[in-house]
């Protein structure tokens, strides 16, 4: 029985996931959902006849943005220089902090598109880019952060 157990921790670690859990849904789980919404409204900006063709007759826009409010919400809701604050606090701090990267993005992104010759791969490879790098310096930011609080012991 143990190694069946096991074996499924193997299984998900070769794919980089973890046990499901409360703590993974929001440290990993909705956070990660979140990163892929993100990625999709970074096309929806940058490349929307794109998304036509995925979804002709829906407009997914608001499904991206709240899965990108509420993974990043979450993301920054668990970090660790938060963890001593008030509930409302934290919700408001990880609130902003959601509606910042999600909005000044839509602003990035519709200022590229706008700068970008008028090519749909390449508004497409450059919202993804900024994207990524975006995300990549968001949680390299707050795991600088995280470093600074002093543990108590």
């Amino acid at each position: 029985m143990a190694a069946t157990g096991s074996s499924k921790g193997s299984v998900l670690e070769k794919f980089g996931l973890q046990p499901v859990t409360k703590c993974s849904l929001a440290k990993f789980y909705v956070p990660a959902l979140g990163a892929v919404s993100y990625t999709g409204l970074s096309i929806n900006v940058m490349n929307p006849r794109l998304i036509v063709r995925i979804f002709p007759t829906t407009d997914i826009t608001n499904l991206l943005l709240g899965s990108t409010f509420l993974g990043t919400g979450s993301y920054i809701y668990t970090r660790e220089h938060l963890k001593n604050a008030p509930p409302a606090n934290k919700i408001a701090y990880s609130a902003a902090g959601a509606v910042l990267l999600s909005f000044g993005s839509v602003l990035v992104w519709s200022i590229l598109r706008s700068i970008i010759p008028p090519n749909s791969s390449l508004h497409t490879i450059a919202g993804i880019g900024s994207g990524i790098a975006f995300i990549k310096i968001g949680t390299s930011y707050l795991e600088f952060v995280d470093s600074q609080v002093v543990a108590k012991k």
